[in-house]
């Protein structure tokens, strides 16, 4: 008897021992598993209007070996338009830490590259990102910052000779630009002017940061009555895409636009580059960086595909005709 009472204890014990060590198997195989690496997006925008360039990143950093929510975590930080956010954003992605820094945009590119010397950061942005001072040169950044160009403002000139084509007789153009992105908007009425006076045209700056200040400035367009409107590329007007639209049609203006989504919801017509595949190749890059490539080494990329959309509809309802020419250009006709 004494025996078996011995044998059942030692069971019990064996029993207890094994189930343990069966419970901390699990444990060890995910301490032995590696921690995914964390990407942090940074942007002036809201998530509403990034839709389609998320999914464009997120098929960059597919096609560079990662796969959000599999191999890679995203920390999404999202401005809202409120530019005095971004710096606290960035600090916060800053403090995460994050492998990688992925900006959209001047603003939200300047306020991570003051927020660290050390994490990757890289950038799409609209005008020259030697010029900005983000990097030494195209060919060699130099730096840990890298990214794509997609000439938002070098394109003004060519904005500006669509637009007279489209309404031959212009003569006074009017410009939008959101003074609360400081570099976008001195660059962009720096560059117009520059470009309106070699056509001969002649440009009158308006300011609008609010949704206020849009109405505004349609109340001031409304009194001068200037032959056409050209918007400048920003993320709060791309946010305000809708609104504008509809005020520039009320007061039956011409307008042209950088981003093709003004042009979906009934801008008139849009020119400027690819912007999903601009995006894409952010995803890239971000992805490449994981992998150990280093931004000083990665040349910036400039964009090469660009597309001219025009709304016809928009068109007819402006008692515009659209100048066959310019329609048989034209990357895509929205009817």
């Amino acid at each position: 008897m004494k025996h078996r009472i011995q044998f059942l204890r030692r069971r019990r014990e064996f029993i207890t021992l094994l189930g343990g060590a069966a419970a901390a198997w699990p444990l060890a195989a995910r301490a032995q598993q590696p921690t995914m690496p964390v990407i942090g997006l940074l942007d002036i925008r809201s998530p509403e209007a990034m839709t389609d360039r998320l999914r464009a990143f997120r098929q960059g950093l597919k096609d560079a070996g990662f796969v959000e929510g599999e191999s890679v975590t995203v920390e999404y930080r999202w401005a809202d338009n409120q530019f005095d956010q971004l710096s606290a954003l960035a600090a916060d992605l800053v403090r995460r830490p994050v492998a990688v820094i992925a900006t959209g945009g001047i603003p939200a590119t300047l306020a991570a590259k003051a927020a660290t010397t050390t994490i990757p950061i890289v950038f799409l942005v609209g005008d020259d990102p030697v010029k900005l001072g983000l990097v030494s040169s195209l060919a060699r950044p130099g730096g840990n910052l890298t990214g794509v160009n997609f000439f938002a403002v070098e394109l003004a000139a060519k904005r500006l000779e669509l637009l007279r084509d489209l309404v031959p007789g212009a003569t006074r153009i009017a410009v939008l630009v959101n003074p609360a992105s400081t570099t976008i908007a001195e660059t962009v009425s720096r560059d117009i002017r520059e470009a309106a006076r070699a056509i001969g045209l002649q440009i009158k700056v308006l300011d609008a940061s609010t949704i206020r200040e849009i109405d505004a400035a349609f109340a001031t367009l409304a009194s001068e009555r200037p032959d056409a409107l050209f918007v400048a590329n920003e993320g709060f007007f791309i946010d305000r895409r809708v609104q504008l639209a509809q005020l520039a049609a009320h007061h039956s203006l011409p307008a042209i636009y950088q981003d093709r989504l003004h042009a979906e919801v009934g801008g008139l017509i849009s020119y400027g580059a690819n912007l999903g595949d601009a995006y894409r190749q952010v995803g890239v890059y971000t992805g490449r960086i994981l992998k150990g490539s280093k931004p000083a080494d990665l040349p910036v990329v400039q964009s090469t595909k660009f597309e001219l959309v025009i709304n016809t509809s928009t068109a007819r309802m402006l008692g515009l005709a659209v100048p066959p020419a310019l329609l048989a250009s034209a990357d895509e006709v929205i009817e």
